[in-house]
């Protein structure tokens, strides 16, 4: 699954920003594994721009502000946490570090933060939950099966599993170039483990001479608008809907009761036209006007994209590639040294900021907002 270079142990002093974590994880992983975690969709443009969307803010500094109470506490859907940086969802772990999600789960729950399992995780949910309790999100693609999707939600709920996050941005992927350069496959022993028993739709494409896309499985079980409702009535736990990028769909979701967004390109894996995040995120939030909570993923890789991402109304931000080249060098102590990092260079960020507490953090820190 990855190569012969050991973990990180311990981990370099040297390593002091996400990125120092980029050559060491690209050491340990194999070609695939490096194609798959870090290539995006097209020409991958859409995956440079959400890195770089960020440096058209400047943060006013400010000084002489009272921080003698400041913290970086934050409430989400009725759970408090100490800062508002969550492990976003990525499949199939165990082709980064032979713990996979499980290394993960570890570090999520050492640093108090929730870790969003993908649908698509190399580990069982009993497994992450027994041996690594913390706040924990299940991210959901679209299923036909109706049975085995109501035995999975169930399971959740048994489990404390606190949300699901519904990703509605993905019908069909993008042409993920460095993929096919890569002939991305699955290594043998790296499986979707909690699909297991799930009826798998006929996704097969057109026929030569025919529509390659349009008519044929891939679309025929996307699911709509009336469909996402039905989801989200019956479902036992909150829904967030992944991949709101219009305020049009964040006005339709808090209309049919999602209890959050989550504004994100996939991490410019799908339409690599598409806007960089950052770019609406603004606009989601408008049009949501406060009635649910918006998360943000997108491009961080700096305490200071936190900022910005949570002055332009964001409530909280997903990390995605990052962590994951932490976990790939080292483990569970890389993912948590990322999550640290990156929670220090927020507090930094907001005390030379002048910001005591997130709700200190508008769009008046930000020159040129």
């Amino acid at each position: 699954m990855t190569n012969q270079h050991p973990p990180l142990n311990p981990i370099p002093a040297h390593i002091v920003a996400v990125n120092d974590y980029v050559p060491y994880a690209k050491q340990r992983l194999s070609l695939q594994a490096w194609a798959y975690f870090s290539g995006g969709s097209a020409d991958e443009t859409l995956l440079g721009r959400n890195n770089h969307a960020f440096n058209r803010f400047s943060i006013w500094p400010r000084a002489l502000a009272d921080l003698s109470q400041a913290h970086t506490t934050t409430q989400l859907l009725g759970s408090r946490h100490p800062f508002p940086i969550f492990l976003a969802p990525i499949a199939y772990q165990r082709m980064a570090h032979s713990d996979g999600e499980l290394a993960t789960a570890l570090a999520a729950a050492a640093m108090q933060t929730p870790f969003i399992i993908s649908m698509q995780a190399s580990c069982s949910l009993e497994h992450l939950v027994e041996q690594a309790p913390g706040p924990k999100w299940l991210q959901w693609y679209w299923q036909a099966d109706k049975n085995a999707t109501k035995a999975l939600l169930a399971k959740a709920q048994a489990l404390n599993i606190e949300a699901i996050v519904l990703t509605v941005d993905a019908p069909v992927n993008g042409l993920r170039n460095t993929e096919q350069r890569a002939q991305f496959m699955l290594p043998l022993g790296v499986e979707a483990v909690n699909l297991k028993g799930f009826k798998q739709p006929n996704n097969t494409l057109g026929a030569a001479g025919s529509s390659p896309l349009f008519g044929s499985g891939f679309l025929a079980n996307a699911p709509n608008w009336q469909q996402v409702a039905t989801f989200i009535s019956d479902c036992p736990l909150p829904v967030i809907l992944k991949g709101i990028m219009h305020p049009a769909d964040a006005k339709r979701a808090v209309e049919i009761g999602a209890k959050g967004l989550i504004v994100s390109n996939h991490g410019g894996r799908t339409l690599d036209a598409a806007p960089t995040s950052l770019e609406v995120l603004p606009l989601v939030c408008k049009a949501v006007e406060g009635q649910i909570p918006v998360l943000f993923d997108g491009g961080i890789r700096r305490g200071s994209d936190v900022f910005i991402a949570l002055a332009l109304g964001a409530s909280a931000v997903l990390v995605g590639r990052p962590y994951i080249y932490g976990l790939a060098a080292a483990g569970a102590p890389g993912v948590a040294h990322v999550l640290h990092l990156l929670r220090t260079e927020l507090e930094v960020t907001m005390a030379l900021a002048g910001c005591a507490t997130l709700d200190d953090v508008t769009p008046d820190c930000l020159y040129g907002a």
